[in-house]
Order: C-alpha cells, then structure tokens, then sequence
C-alpha cells in the first residue's frame, strides 16, 4: 500500500495553499514529497468562491502593528507566521501563478479581475500543473488514527464516489495536515470535521460560535424570520462614515468608525461584523446587547443643536422636515419608530432632544444569524495545543493544523484568509523540513 509523506485534508484556502506553496518548492525536483490533498465536495475552494461577496478580499497590506490588533483572541500566537508568510509574500505568491491583483482603499487586496473564482482556479490550475500534490475531490474522510500496526503512521478512513463498499479505503500518510475549516457557510463543506478529528488526538476544542455575522435589532423580524414592517424600511441601506458602538450590560465594550449595511439579517457591512464577535459572546452569555449609532460623528452636539436651531427658524420646524435635512430618506421612519416621542415635538423642544438621539441611536439586539451565513468561525482546536512557530500538535506528533479550524479569526477586510495562508505555509514548511529524505 502507498504511504504519502504528507496528507492535507481539506481542499480550502489553507489546504490549497499548502498544496501551492509545496508544488512550489519542489517544481522541477527529483526529491518532491508525495503529498496528497483530500477534498469531500467536488470542487476544491468553494468558500473562497463566495468570500468578499464574490470578489475575494485575499489579504490585506497592513504592516504586523496595524494588522495585528485584527486577529483573535491571541495575535501573538499568529505572530511568527505571519512574519514568514506575510501579506506581501501572499502577493507576490499569486502573482507568481499568474493571478494580477489590486489593492483597494482600506488597504484591501483583490484579484484584479474581482473574480473569486479567479484565486481559486489560479492555486488548483498551479497544484495540478505540476503534479507533485495528488488531488481528490468528492472523497469524505470519516476517521483518522495512529496505530502501531503501521509504525505510527496515521490511518486515513474515507469514502469516495458516493460511497459504498467499494468507495470505502484506507490511506495511509507519515504528516498530516488538517485544514478541515471551521463550521461557516456549511454549504461550502465546512461542517467541523476537523474538530473531531482534533479531539481523537486528545486535542481540546474552544466553544465555537458565529463571526462576522449580521446582528439583528428587537423588533426587526417576525417570528417565522420574515422581515417586520421596520426591518423592511431599514433593509437596503447603506449608512457610511458613522460611528457604532456595541454596549453590553449598560456598558461600552467596544467603538469603530465606517460603514454599516442593514440586510435581511440585520445590521451587517464592515462596522457590524467587527462588533459582531463580541456580541455573539454577549448574547450567548445571557448579557443584555445593543448597537447604539453616532450618525454624525464628525460634529458635536453643540453644532448639531446651532445646525438644527438654523433649520427650524426657516419657518418649517416639523421633526420630519428637520430629519429630512440631517439624514437619509430611507433611514427617518425607523428613526422615527425607535424614538416616537419625536412625533409629538416641534421646533426649540425637538432641537434641544434631537443632537443626543442623533448622536445615539439605540438598536437594542434580539439575535444574530447563526453559521449558515456568518464569515468565520470563532473557536476551533486550542491554540495552547499547537506550536505557534511549525502548527504541530503538541499532543500528536507530526500532527499539523492550518486555518479556520484553529482557534484563530480576524476582522473583516482580507485578515481570515491571511491567517489561512500563513499558517498552512508554516504548517506545510514544517511537515516537509522536519521529514526526513524523501
């Protein structure tokens, strides 16, 4: 039977990019490890085909100071990867397959053509040129072990071809790499596997929970998940330069600046799934939870009150008129439900209210939407298990893990694929320099 020297399980951006950057190194050498890369859906990189709504935000330009206070919970422990496979390496690594990018304003990195499709056709059409990575797709791994019986070699169990007696076999490799994902958009064949596989090997798993997900305001659904006549006024709109704060238990816990986008979930767009994490805790801990909105953070409550003093002395002081001239059309209705004592307001008394609502509009939060549509997982296999500088198990020797499945996750803006991309190089740098001759 073949023994691989490495078995990556996991066809995703971490698995894909293990798989690149061995093909890499060992293109045109005698010496190449036999590696194989194992896939359950038919077609590797499904979640990169739908990150950056279809664009693919691939990393971000951001130096390790500015770039760190975005990974979760423990940067440091990101620290080493990133210095050896940094954002700039990840650059010029696609570039160097043929894919031309371009870096947008937040410093975010995209495929030139903003073709998701495009990063994952680059790294598959790289891997397989080559064929020094074996890849198989539709293959479901169902156990993996370590047993004497094969010198310590682990025994890879997985079904293929729809499964059946005869799709069943036994694999076996010397390294394996898990790069399984974590429990986001289960569609894409992120269901959390790896995380049993981790637990086999005696691995701890920290509670995983949804991240970079809509946070949805009481009173914005029904009960069924169709959307309230308030959820339906707010749906669609786009608030940008403002300032959203998430409070928890009365308190403060958290402040950003940019933009927020209410969709049939909720409060989404950059601000939301930067709060989105905490949040998620909050609610699971029972803890009371709201997003409170500074819509004109740039100016002072003393300028909006002169601001608004001006506008009601035109002659027209109804509330609706002054809102008119202060925010988005779409916005005042809901405006106007959150705050209703307004209603019954005029001119001076309506002044005098309206600065402190404007710059702290309340949107206490019922719920969010759970792993079927989040961006990432937050939780995964503990990092005090892993060594921060090869990703080896501390626990099982020759035992690596890259990516999602990791308890490691970052804002949004191109920081989860770099931590996917600089792990699995540090995984796969290590797998194949600690072997021994191939």
């Amino acid at each position: 039977m073949k023994v691989y020297n490495l078995a990556i399980i996991g066809g995703g951006a971490a698995g894909l990019m293990a798989a690149a950057w061995i093909t890499k190194q060992y293109r045109g050498s005698k010496d190449a490890p036999s590696v194989l890369l194992l896939e359950k859906m038919p077609r590797c990189g499904r979640k990169i085909n739908i990150t950056g709504k279809g664009r693919c935000n691939l990393t971000n330009t951001r130096m390790w100071d500015e770039f760190s206070p975005h990974i979760h919970p423990n940067s440091q422990f990101f620290k080493n990867s990133f210095y050896g496979f940094s954002s700039a390496d990840t650059m010029d690594f696609f570039r160097s397959i043929g894919l031309e990018l371009t870096v947008e304003r937040g410093q975010r990195v995209f495929p030139k053509s903003m073709r998701a499709m495009d990063v994952t056709d680059s790294l598959v059409g790289f891997i397989g040129s080559e064929g020094i990575v074996e890849m198989r797709t539709s293959v479901q791994v169902t156990s993996v072990k370590k047993t004497l019986s094969y010198s310590e070699l682990f025994e890879i169990e997985c079904v293929a071809d729809g499964g059946g007696s005869s799709g069943r076999q036994v694999l076996l490799a010397e390294k394996l790499l898990v790069t399984t994902g974590g429990l986001s958009y289960p569609s894409t064949g992120s269901s959390g596997d790896g995380y049993d596989f981790a637990r086999s090997f005696g691995h701890s798993i920290v509670q995983c929970r949804p991240s970079l997900c809509a946070l949805t305001p009481v009173g914005y659904k029904e009960n069924d998940g169709t959307l309230t006549k308030f959820g339906k006024s707010l749906k669609g709109l786009q608030l940008k330069n403002i300032s959203l704060a998430l409070a928890v238990g009365g308190n403060i816990v958290q402040e950003e600046f940019g933009e927020a986008d209410f969709t049939d979930g909720g409060i989404e767009g950059s601000l939301g799934f930067r709060l989105s994490r905490r949040a998620v805790q909050a609610m699971d801990n029972c803890q009371k939870t709201a997003l409170i909105m500074d819509l004109k953070p740039q100016l002072s409550k003393e300028q909006l009150a002169l601001r608004i003093t001006r506008e009601a002395a035109s002659g027209n002081n109804t509330v609706r008129y002054l809102l008119s001239k202060l925010l988005p059309r779409q916005l005042i209705p809901a405006f106007l439900t959150l705050n209703p004592q307004l209603l019954q307001m005029h001119g001076k008394e309506a002044a005098n209210l309206l600065p402190e609502l404007l710059k702290s509009l309340r949107f206490n939060i019922a719920s969010y939407i759970g792993f079927e549509r989040c961006v990432v997982t937050n939780g995964g296999v503990s990092l005090k298990e892993v060594s921060q500088k090869t990703m080896e198990s501390k626990l099982a020797k020759n035992l690596y893990f890259a990516g999602e499945v990791l308890d490691l996750d970052g804002d949004t803006g191109g920081y989860n694929l770099q931590i996917a991309f600089s792990t699995a190089v540090a995984a796969a740098q290590n797998a194949v320099r600690s072997g021994e001759q191939w």
